[in-house]
């Protein structure tokens, strides 16, 4: 088993990575507090590994509150289904809640757990990539509001992530795919050698093949592990994470949650990053060729809808939580493993950038 530590003081935690990890009770053990359990899972998950975990914790007097299965359900409304199953069972201050599903799941379970009773425990256990490379680590909780993506939230840490890698098994194919952005990103921001390494491993990934994606899956973890340590709460380092994600936001709200996955839209919005960054003289024609081909063989989208154009973009980007005094910002490649956050981008910029895109194509 991978083993990977989050330094963050009184509040670290291990990331645990191997396969068959739902069905140890060890994994689970040392971070419940008290016999009151409730798992939040959701109606595509529950069927597939429900009664795994249960079984796992049949020791535990056991609650589990099963949401809809979608962005479009992450929402206070849907998020209120949680805190009413809690105070329905009577769970105190001392219960645990553990977040079975992807992304989704992973910060409304973390949001609840952050906001029940002004905080109780709670354990990620990631089932898809996307949730495994990078949701469930780091402690940022959420649910989306009709005018923007993650609006209402909170940074809250887990006790434990567990990642069984046996849950890829069962995944779409089209949410591995959404998945392999996020994975991609990292080698964009922070390694060049593990985005060559992606270059020449992407089939492998694309076909499931075990020992690519515990490799994937770990570096991807140790990178934002280290990332996070240093900089918890997004006030520096920890913005670069964020590469694609503004303009991957506004495709999502612009487009309705659910239409794009998350991490197509993020494919498409790094996509953009990295024309923007050459039109700022940022990125040489080699590196944009490079990440373009990589999005591109991961089978996810470069472009963005066809129906969205200058205005669509402009009003949810100016919403993006890392815009300051109404000003837009950026986190833009530099070279291939290394970005940084650009201030003062105008409207001008956006604009350019999607038509360079599109004029590729």
């Amino acid at each position: 088993m991978q083993a990977l530590q989050v330094e963050l003081d009184q509040r670290s935690y291990t990331i645990h990575i191997q396969g068959g990890l739902l069905s140890q009770a060890d994994m689970f053990r040392s971070h419940i507090r008290s016999k009151r359990v409730m798992i939040v899972t959701n109606e595509t998950i529950a069927p597939l590994y429900l009664q795994t975990l249960e079984r796992s914790l049949s020791e535990y007097q056991l609650d589990v509150c099963i949401l809809p299965d979608g962005e479009q359900y992450k929402t206070l409304a849907v998020l209120d289904q949680i805190f009413t199953a809690l105070l329905e069972g009577s769970h105190g201050r001392d219960t645990t809640l553990i977040a079975l599903g992807g992304g989704v799941i992973g910060d409304m379970t973390g949001f609840a757990a952050a906001s029940y009773q002004r905080g109780v425990d709670f354990i990620q256990v990631p089932t898809t990539l996307l949730s495994q490379v990078d949701s469930s680590v780091g402690g940022k909780t959420a649910v989306n509001h009709p005018l923007g993506k993650n609006m209402i939230g909170a940074f809250y840490q887990p006790k434990s992530v567990v990642i069984d890698l046996d849950c890829l098994s069962t995944l779409p194919h089209r949410e591995l795919k959404a998945g392999i952005a996020e994975v991609i990103k990292y080698g964009i921001i922070y390694d060049a050698d593990f985005f060559a390494w992606l270059e020449q491993n992407m089939s492998a990934l694309l076909s499931l093949d075990r020992n690519a994606l515990a490799y994937a899956i770990h570096r991807c973890c140790e990178i934002k592990a280290l990332v996070v340590a240093e900089d918890e709460t997004e006030q520096g380092i920890r913005a670069l994470l964020n590469l694609g994600h503004t303009y991957g936001h506004a495709i999502e709200a612009d487009q309705g949650y659910g239409q794009w996955l998350h991490g197509e839209a993020v494919a498409s919005g790094m996509a953009l990053a990295a024309v923007c960054a050459q039109l700022e003289g940022m990125l040489d024609e080699e590196s944009v060729v490079r990440i373009l081909a990589l999005i591109e063989a991961a089978g996810l989208p470069v472009l963005p809808p066809e129906s969205m154009q200058l205005e669509h973009f402009l009003v949810h980007m100016r919403r993006d939580k890392k815009a300051e005094n109404g000003q837009m910002r950026l986190i833009l490649p530099s070279q291939i493993g290394q970005a940084s956050l650009v201030k003062h981008i105008e409207a001008e910029q956006v604009e350019n950038s999607i038509q360079a895109l599109r004029a590729r194509y």
